[in-house]
């Protein structure tokens, strides 16, 4: 299987006034396509940092990163926005979707900056909304839909581009037990169908969906360990065609 993810010692640190926050030590990590992994940690285990610096929203202090055999750790800024849009999708704990548009809209929106016409921007995300389930709430605002809702826009949004990598960072963390399991599901499905997933949570009945689960403690990897006792939701639903 060939490695789309590869850290050698990556190290990240934060200067906050006179001392300095090391957030990442010496972190080497490597995912293959396709896998499914679950980030674990408690609060400032670096698990957050990570997510940041492989999302390429952040750029690492020392040590390397490479995605897809490109060394991304000394891309500039705009070079690391082309990369993101066009390889990375981004789940959000807390959406991040723009109250002042449709859900069709807040889906489109990544396709602007990759500049894809009016028309098959909205047909690319009807079709994404489609596949989560909200093929009938295309018009509706943030503010008119229910938190599950949200963060399933937010998941067609990440969807839009047909990126390779999905990042979800606590995508449970807002909704209640049923409307979690019904994310999760849609994750699955997105993995199934061939995408790599990497799942950020400090919930263990979350990363008990992954594939794999890496724990990390002060800004080092305790461990790494491939999960036996997956948890699969049986729901056939929702479905996404990366083609």
């Amino acid at each position: 299987m060939a490695v789309v993810i590869s850290t050698q010692n990556l190290d990240k640190t934060y200067d906050m006034g006179l001392t300095q926050v090391h957030a990442l030590r010496g972190v080497n990590l490597t995912i293959e396509k396709n896998e499914y992994v679950a980030l674990m940690g408690p609060s400032g285990s670096g698990k957050s940092t990570l997510m940041n610096l492989l999302g390429c929203l952040d750029t690492p202090s020392g040590g390397e990163y490479f995605l897809d055999g490109t060394n991304v750790s000394t891309m500039t800024d705009g070079e690391l926005a082309e990369v993101r849009n066009r390889k990375i999708g981004f789940v959000f704990q807390t959406f991040n979707l723009l109250p002042r548009l449709t859900a069709l809209d807040n889906v489109a929106l990544p396709l602007v900056y990759a500049g894809f016409s009016k028309a098959d921007r909205e047909a690319r995300a009807r079709e994404v909304l489609a596949s989560v389930g909200l093929g009938d709430r295309v018009d509706h605002k943030p503010n008119e839909l229910s938190g599950g809702q949200r963060q399933r826009v937010a998941i067609a949004r990440a969807l839009v581009n047909r990126p390779s990598i999905i990042l979800a960072d606590e995508p449970t963390g807002n909704l209640d037990t049923k409307t979690s399991i019904e994310i999760m599901s849609i994750l699955e499905n997105i993995h199934a169908q061939g995408n790599t997933v990497i799942l950020v949570t400090h919930e263990p009945d979350i990363s008990e969906h992954a594939h794999r689960i890496v724990r990390l403690r002060d800004g080092e990897v305790e461990s790494d360990v491939v999960n036996h006792n997956i948890v699969k939701v049986d729901n056939p639903e929702h479905r996404y065609n990366q083609d």
